[in-house]
């Protein structure tokens, strides 16, 4: 599979696309505002404490308050290690611990976070995840600062070593010289990009990242409360540290000074792919040479056609995002069953690009259309999960039920690009749906019966959109007509184009 990177940059907006075999798979947006935090340490302020969830508010100088759960509130007397340190995709190998060993999480849950921080308290947090919605950043102060090869923990003594790396010699050694190399109680994470590096790599980036460290703990004691200790990368150099120097063969950027960066970047940590680096210099734009902008838009709409004519609808909900599956113009050749299974079949590899692409968290129902046989309803599960496994997020899938369902979650850390890229409806407010145009007529009538009883007038005057006064003067003119008769007055209709479908007035005219 070829794998690029295409970073568009403009002055009010960077976009990062992950293309793969020239389809765009993952696209991050960075406008920035703090929509995208996650990774920055801050200096905050708790706000409140709430015993019942075990949980807490804490300013930090966002918008909305960050939350903090007991679970991520540093304890000098707890050890912390895998659970608590997922960096990016990579798993920790649960075997390379030191000094000691991992406390349950039973014993973990008999801590109360009342005992652990209090209202008023002064904290360095870290965001895990960005704002989501109405809901505030998560913080978490266990510090994590990642690097090429290694990830410094400062308040945990784990070593830990990517499961990626599956050479147990190769494990032995990392391991071995980061305790030799190491001169403090800090946990490290041993990153895949560390395979085969030599240790003075490792040596060279452990005192970066101390350094980093030490300077984040003097801004800590001086810096005022709310403020921003260390800033994570900008979305490109992300794109570089998570994308490039792990899986992408090729990078192209439209931007001059970005473009300048990147190379400065990776003369520092791999000077070896700045060959894979390519400055975009064409007429058009670089997102409209690679085709995306279709697909993106494609990823915003609530239909998805698939091939064959069937189509799939997404739903966004508070509590859930519904997927149903339809045959829509797909009629099949041979009987219904085969019919359904091949418009499912299909449906699980779009349904896999479209909650990848669109970034789709949390739990998700995927609604297939019916299948009579069990085996059909297991090719369906089967291939779901594996259509997921080139997905970086981590998610789980239950079997299909006999209703045709599926249920799954899957990690949310930020934003889905619907709620990056779209707002709420200001006709309809988010709802999906506004008043029918019969409906409003009905409004209308009902208003003026009840106006009229306080009308001297000769005769009336009704404003109103467009559409609705061609319904009035067409299919509802039997309305205006008993209206007329109920009232003992004329209604003369006037449409305006500034007028909303929901909007009109009613004037009374004294005179002729």
């Amino acid at each position: 599979m070829y794998k690029q990177l295409i970073i568009n940059v403009l002055d009010h907006e960077t976009r990062v696309a992950l293309l793969e075999d020239g389809t765009i798979v993952e696209l991050y947006i960075d406008r920035g505002d703090d929509s995208d935090v996650a990774g920055n340490i801050y200096k905050g302020k708790v706000l409140r404490v709430l015993p019942g969830m075990q949980a807490a508010f804490v300013d930090i100088g966002l918008n909305q308050a960050a939350f903090i759960y007991v679970d991520d509130v540093y304890n000098a007397d707890v050890k912390e290690y895998e659970r608590l340190f997922q960096i990016e995709s990579e798993e920790l190998d649960a075997e390379n611990q030191v000094d000691s060993e991992p406390e349950t999480f039973e014993n973990r849950r008999s801590q109360q976070i009342e005992g652990l921080i209090s209202e008023g308290q002064e904290i360095m947090a870290q965001v895990t995840k960005s704002p989501i919605g109405t809901k505030g950043a998560r913080i978490s102060s266990y510090i994590s600062l990642p690097g090429r090869f290694l990830v410094l923990m400062p308040s945990s003594d784990h070593i830990g070593i990517s499961r990626r790396i599956e050479d147990e010699a190769e494990r032995e050694r990392l391991r071995r010289a980061v305790v030799n190399l190491r001169s403090n109680s800090h946990g490290y994470i041993v990153r895949t990009a560390a395979e085969g590096e030599p240790e003075e790599k490792l040596a060279s980036e452990m005192a970066f990242l101390n350094n980093l460290w030490a300077n984040i703990r003097k801004k800590y004691e001086k810096a005022p409360v709310p403020s921003i200790l260390h800033h994570d990368l900008s979305v490109s150099l992300r794109a570089v540290r998570d994308l490039l120097i792990h899986e992408v063969e090729k990078l192209v950027i439209d931007d001059k000074s970005t473009y300048d960066s990147v190379l400065s970047f990776l003369d520092t940590y791999m000077p070896t792919l700045k060959d894979h680096v390519v400055l975009y210099e064409g007429a058009e734009p670089v997102f409209d040479a690679y085709n995306l902008e279709g697909d993106i838009s494609r990823a915003l709409k609530r239909k998805v056609w698939l091939k064959s004519g069937g189509y799939i609808t997404i739903e966004h909900t508070e509590a859930l995002v519904a997927v149903d599956v339809n045959t829509g113009r797909y009629v099949g050749k041979h009987n219904l069953e085969e019919t359904i299974l091949k418009t499912n079949l299909e449906a699980v590899k779009e349904i896999a690009y479209q909650i990848r692409l669109r970034d789709i968290g949390g739990i998700i129902i995927i609604d297939f259309i019916d299948m009579d046989k069990k085996t059909n309803r297991e090719k369906v599960y089967t291939a779901l999960k594996e259509a997921l496994l080139k997905d970086k997020s981590k998610t789980h899938v239950l079997p299909m039920s006999d209703m045709g369902l599926i249920q799954m979650t899957r990690k949310r850390t930020r934003e889905p690009l619907t709620r990056i890229l779209c707002e709420p409806c200001y006709y309809c407010e988010g709802e999906g749906y506004i008043v029918s145009k019969q409906t409003i007529c009905y409004t209308i009538f009902r208003e003026i019966l009840r106006e009229s009883q306080d009308m001297n007038g000769v005769r009336l005057t009704l404003r109103v959109n467009p559409q609705i006064a061609e319904l009035l003067h067409d299919e509802e003119n039997s309305l205006i007509a008993a209206l007329e008769k109920a009232i003992g007055k004329q209604i003369v209709i006037y449409p305006n184009t500034t007028y909303h479908l929901e909007e009109f007035d009613i004037f009374e005219i004294h005179q002729e």
